[in-house]
């Protein structure tokens, strides 16, 4: 990479694409439990369904710098373990394998076998398996086709063959699926078209009467060669095969799925055709014929079944009749073919169906979702259709079969697995008056489209709410001896006195406890086998079993301010700044240290550690005082009480606790001490186990409260609960065990503490208020949480109100009935037996129809009632097309909501009827919206800027500037901008940028004087723009349909030549260059994210962070750029990315640099996800690469982190 760049940007992913392309289901642990391994984008993750609770959680997700274009999974016969094989963009073909006990992928196999990318001829594009796992074949869209023999050798280690080759030139592929054939020779069958002679002929005949064929290729695994076996022309719109069960298990063969019919086809056995039953309705067209677009098949013992599902996603289950013997055993012969309709499901990308009886249907757009099994539908009374009653040649015609969709009885929904893809739009705003602002989108297409609300945090189950007598200040749980599984009483302290609960079927005082009621605790503890303590101001309670109890007082005149305890240790501290260590006797009585260690001021805060398995006491104590420092104290028998080591802090400290915790550097668990302080901040730093030295030091700042500490538990790791003006929990994360902090959606809390109970394992208790709350947190691995608003049609654009909290949609559908079309049908009809009955759209979507559009405005609050307020819906076939909010200065300011729309819009090629520009006005504080007047103009305008109290439209290649008048808008001024198309407007002061579609940006300035539009800079490059934004006056970032990120900066001279006061003549006269305007912008970055961006926006995501460039992609990725601000960063990170390309390289076998210029060489441009491949790596490799840095391991950790952490979660 040109370290010449003079700006530098570090790239990182917040949110994962979460588009699947294709799911597997595969025993890949080696266990009897089935896991899923999708692929989207450029990730693979694998998930583990609970079958027991009807959830789905991922185990393990990871980038493999790659394009994933199929995949599929195979086990070698007699094993139990399910391999991954990738088809990717790398040219290679890749085999991995899931290893559990390290929940990460090894990769056994890379073969090469052609160049990179992705292109005709280069395999990779389809994968098929032979289901005993004997082989699998690879091939590229056009000619090439590769086998590859599986097999194991003496040490039962996964072999691969060198590849034979099954290429047959000019021949175009559709499908590809393993033959199930038993234990015979390997079968592979595709669906195929020649096209030589098409390619002769120039009168076009030959494509007309063009056929495709099925066609058989067996690997004779003697011989070692793969042969063409058999060739048959089938139906000409076949697009998908399915394989049917051989072997024992059924009859062998294919089904092969074209335009409105399913064909069985096999070697020597006739073929059966059904035709895809199409729906009936007042509203459905019955000429419309459907397609198969996905499908599974699923074998039970003795028998199988396939669910095919249509595009408008019904579910088909498909069986085949076998002939049977004089035994009534079936023969390997079939009878026929029967179809009937099953359930209505979102349209998906994959299918698959468990053994535990789930359905998992990874759908196209929205959320992904989990279905359990009813019942098969075989006792229900849907009409069943089989092929006796079609002909089995494709050209003879028949009559069409309808059926009536109706809600969903076979499949039960159990959960839905949140999925923003597509994104189409996003804003980042605080309108929630929160310490970090909040991510606003619009996402999903059709009925099942959403505007969701994305906040970070951990989702919080509340439990119990209850309020008490009056405001405590304390909580604690406590069991009553070592052995106890739950805790025994709730201990609540109140300015006054201390309140027992006891814990139960149901919570209730208790007074007999042995508690002192009287005055407030500082602490509580279970302290060795079975007695209590209780520290409170005058002196400590400790509480036999047999509930005698000792007393030890303060000393006069003076009380205890702060105490720490664990099950061995207690330590406090008086108000005199002394500290008094009690250590447990063997007879279990508290010993008094002899001497006292005075501090140098008032301590604020003390912690002592859990002790460790296998000793007696916790090596350190940790003390807080008010001027600013941590102590850590030595508790060794030999030095007690002795000073170890100290640390500075900016603030006093409020909290503090000394913990053990999983740790990535180690990969085993180190003691930490976490600091809060009363500023705010909370302090992460390592405690060197035997030198009590303080290192390694984290900071983030939490809220504008003093920070509190508690020790809690979550999936039996242990976690720190820390409190502010919000609860945080900071804990190891489930993968990369690095550590993560991340706010709790929830209430604020004043104090908190674990909580154990029958009901709830693993909870925690706190006090807000005047309140008793308890809560338990049960996913860690998601810290994005989403709310969703359902909306009507695909959103294309939002706008926010530039004072209230709410936003302004506008959404379309094309070949979709508009609803007053809709009305009509349904009024004109004479409906007959139930075909006027209107099932739900976000099931079972909307009536189609052929270049109709259905399109509307949408007011919403996403705040505090959380629904759409009004709808507008567009008649006379208009679709909303760009959206503004303009404040035009003609009429005093007043804000009006600005929407372009084009009529009879066919979107390819691109043609219409009229476009429009609607003018609303704001009424009830925009709440609702009011329809003002309608401007015709030529073209839809893609885009609408408010620019300086007027409208900037662009309409087609004219930029034009309207203002607001009685009957329509005025035009003011026009000029002709750019070749294509005007899809973007940006402006600061009188400058814009303008995006076309296919040719980059052009910079305008305005000349108000002359009233003029002047371009004076364009690009070099045709990039087809999908986002920009100006990132600085002479900057704007962008992104294109090809999946790029971009700067792009003016030229210094230019951009002041172009401000100065009348300049607009010399501008206006300057000489082109290369019909281009006079002068070009510089490419400062370039990048490959794999994902178009959508959106693209400056701004900061975390309170007191940095401006980043926060971006959205179409498959529903959330990325951010962070700019550099030291050239020593920039030089870490460019020698810290180099050598994990070598030392940790792509799992799919692409080069990560040439996969990051995919386009374009990458340009100023640090992959921030690469890097944080970092933690993942074994020790040794990390400890090499830290050599060469010539920094420790803790350190490049702390910077990776600190780099996402401080502007980003």
């Amino acid at each position: 990479m040109a370290t010449t760049s003079s700006m530098f940007m570090y790239s990182l992913t917040i949110q994962p694409p979460s588009s699947i392309a294709q799911a597997i289901l595969g025993q890949f642990a080696g266990t009897k439990e089935q896991q899923i391994v999708t692929a989207s984008g450029s990730r693979l993750t694998i998930h583990r369904p609970d079958p027991t609770q009807g959830k789905i959680s991922t185990l393990l997700s990871q980038d493999v710098f790659g394009i994933i274009r199929t995949l599929a999974a195979f086990r070698l016969a007699g094993s139990n373990k399910d391999y991954i094989i990738i088809g990717s963009d790398s040219g290679r073909i890749t085999i991995i394998e899931y290893v559990p006990s390290q929940n990460r992928f090894n990769r056994l196999h890379l073969e090469t076998f052609g160049k990179s990318g992705i292109r005709r001829v280069i395999p990779g594009q389809y994968l098929a398996v032979d289901p005993k796992g004997r082989a699998c074949l690879i091939a590229s869209v056009e000619k090439n086709k590769l086998v590859y023999v599986l097999n194991r050798n003496a040490q039962a280690e996964l072999t691969i063959s060198s590849p034979l080759e099954a290429h047959k030139p000019q021949t175009l592929v559709f499908a590809l699926v393993g033959l199930d054939v038993g234990y015979e020779n390997p079968v592979f069958a595709a669906l195929e078209v020649d096209y030589t002679e098409c390619d002769q002929d120039p009168t076009g005949q030959a494509f007309e009467d063009l056929e495709k064929s099925l066609v058989y290729y067996e690997l004779d695994l003697g011989l070692n060669h793969v042969v063409r076996k058999w060739t048959d022309p089938v139906d000409r719109t076949a697009t998908m095969l399915l394989q049917v069960p051989g072997g024992s298990d059924g009859p062998s063969g294919v089904l092969v799925c074209g335009e409105d019919n399913i064909t069985y086809r096999h070697l020597n056995q006739e073929s059966f055709r059904v035709a895809i039953p199409r729906r009936r309705g007042v509203t459905e067209n019955p000429e419309r014929k459907r397609f198969i677009i996905s499908g599974v098949m699923h074998k039970m013992r003795g028998a199988f079944f396939f669910l095919l599902q249509s595009e408008d996603g019904d579910l088909f289950k498909v069986t085949l009749d076998m002939v049977e013997d004089g035994n009534g055993q079936p023969t390997g012969e079939v009878k026929k073919l029967k179809i009937k309709y099953f359930d209505t499901v979102p349209i998906a990308s994959s299918l698959c169906i468990l053994k535990s009886g789930f359905l998992f249907v990874a759908s196209e757009t929205g959320n992904h979702l989990f279905y359990q099994f009813e019942k098969l539908g075989d006792d229900d009374n849907e009409t069943e259709f089989d092929s006796d009653a079609f002909p089995t040649d494709p050209t003879e015609s028949y009559a069409p079969v309808y059926f009536h969709p109706r809600p969903a009885e076979n499949v039960n929904l159990v959960e839905s697995i949140d999925s923003m893809n597509p994104i189409m739009d996003c804003k980042v705003a605080n309108l929630m008056d929160e310490d970090a602002p909040q991510i606003y989108s619009i996402c999903g297409s059709g009925a099942r489209s959403t505007f969701r609300t994305l906040k970070h945090g951990l989702e919080v189950n509340d439990i119990v709410d209850s309020e008490l007598p009056s405001v405590p200040s304390a909580v604690w749980t406590t069991k009553i001896t070592r052995n106890d599984q739950y805790d025994a009483y709730i201990v609540l302290s109140f300015i006054n006195g201390t309140l027992v609960l006891s814990i139960g079927e149901t919570v209730e005082e208790v007074t007999d406890t042995g508690f002192l009621s009287s005055a407030p605790t500082l602490a509580v503890q279970q302290l060795g086998e079975d007695a209590l303590i209780q520290v409170h101001p005058k002196g400590i309670r400790h509480i036999r079993a047999d509930r005698r109890v000792n007393e030890w007082p303060a000393p006069q005149h003076r009380s205890i301010v702060a105490a720490t305890t664990n099950e061995r240790q207690v330590a406090v501290a008086l108000s005199s700044g002394e500290i008094v260590y009690f250590e447990m006797d063997q007879d279990g009585s508290l010993a008094e240290y002899d001497e006292k260690r005075e501090m140098s001021g008032t301590v604020t805060c003390l912690s002592l550690g859990e002790v460790p398995e296998g000793r007696v006491r916790s090596q350190f104590l940790a003390v807080g005082c008010d001027d600013s420092t941590v102590r850590i104290l030595s508790l060794d028998p030999d030095s007690t009480l002795e000073n170890k080591s100290v640390q500075a802090l900016t603030s006093a400290p409020s909290a503090l606790s000394i913990m053990a915790m999983a740790d990535s550097s180690s990969g085993g668990s180190t003691l930490y001490l976490h600091i809060g302080l009363y500023s705010g901040v909370y302090l992460r730093t390592v405690l060197d186990e035997i030198t009590g030295e303080l290192s390694d030091t984290r900071t983030r700042f939490l809220g504008p409260k003093p920070a509190k500490l508690f020790r809690v538990s979550v999936k039996g790791q242990p976690a720190v609960l820390a409190l502010s003006s919000r609860p945080w929990l900071g804990y190891s994360d489930p993968q990369t065990k690095g550590f993560m902090l991340t706010p709790l959606n929830y209430v604020g809390l004043e104090w908190g503490s674990n909580f154990s109970s029958e009901q709830c394992i693993e909870g925690m208790v706190g006090i807000q208020g005047q309140n008793l709350r308890i809560f338990s947190i049960e996913k860690l691995g998601n810290n994005l949480l989403q709310q969703s608003i359902p909306l009507t049609y695909t959103p294309r654009k939002f706008v926010r109100h530039p004072d209230q909290p709410l936003f302004y949609t506008i959404e379309s559908d094309n070949n979709t009935l508009s609803p007053s079309t809709k009305q009509r049908l349904l009024n004109d009809s004479t409906v007959v037996n139930g075909d006027g009955v209107m099932l739900p759209p976000e099931d079972f979507g909307y009536p189609r129809a052929q270049g109709h559009w259905a399109s509307c405005i949408h007011v919403i609050d996403p705040i505090k009632s959380k629904k759409v307020l009004q709808q507008i819906d567009l008649d006379e076939n208009e679709a909303a097309v760009s959206i503004a909010i303009v404040s035009f200065s003609s009429q005093d300011d007043e804000t009006f909501l600005v929407v372009g729309t084009g009529k009879d819009i066919v979107v390819s090629p691109r043609s219409f009827s009229a476009g429009f520009i609607h003018v609303y006005r704001f009424q009830e504080d925009g709440k609702e919206l009011e329809f003002i007047h309608k401007t015709t103009v030529e073209e839809p305008p893609m885009a609408l800027l408010a620019f300086q109290g007027r409208l900037l439209a662009g309409v087609g290649t004219n930029l034009r500037i309207f203002d607001l008048g009685m009957k329509q808008l005025l035009r003011k001024c026009q000029a002709q901008v750019v070749p294509n198309l005007i899809v973007g407007l940006q402006t600061q002061g009188s400058r814009i940028i303008v995006s076309d579609v296919q040719e980059s940006i052009v910079y305008v300035v305005y000349k108000y004087q002359e009233n003029r539009l002047i371009p004076f800079v364009d690009d070099v490059i045709a990039r087809w723009t999908t986002c920009t934004t100006m990132v600085d006056y002479e900057t704007v970032a962008g992104g294109d349909k090809f999946g790029n990120l971009w700067l792009l900066r003016c030229p210094q001279k230019a951009s002041e030549e172009a401000d100065e006061d009348g300049s607009g003549a010399h501008l206006v006269h300057e000489r082109q260059y290369l019909q281009g305007a006079p002068n070009r912008v510089a490419l400062m970055s370039h990048f490959f994210p794999q994902d178009i961006p959508t959106s693209l926006q400056k701004t900061q995501l975390v309170a007191g962070g940095r401006d980043i460039l926060v971006w959205t992609g179409l498959q529903g990725t959330l990325g951010i750029l962070i700019p550099f601000v030291s050239r020593e960063d920039v030089d870490f990170f460019q020698t810290l990315e180099q050598h994990l390309r070598s030392e940790d390289a792509p799992l799919a076998g692409r080069d990560h640099l040439i996969y990051r210029s995919y386009y374009v060489p990458v340009k100023g441009v640090i992959d921030g996800d690469l890097c944080e491949r970092y933690a993942l790596l074994p020790n040794d490799k990390k400890q090499m690469i830290a050599g060469e840095l010539d920094r420790s391991v803790r350190e490049i950790e702390r910077k990776i982190s600190d780099m996402r952490t401080r502007v980003a979660y």
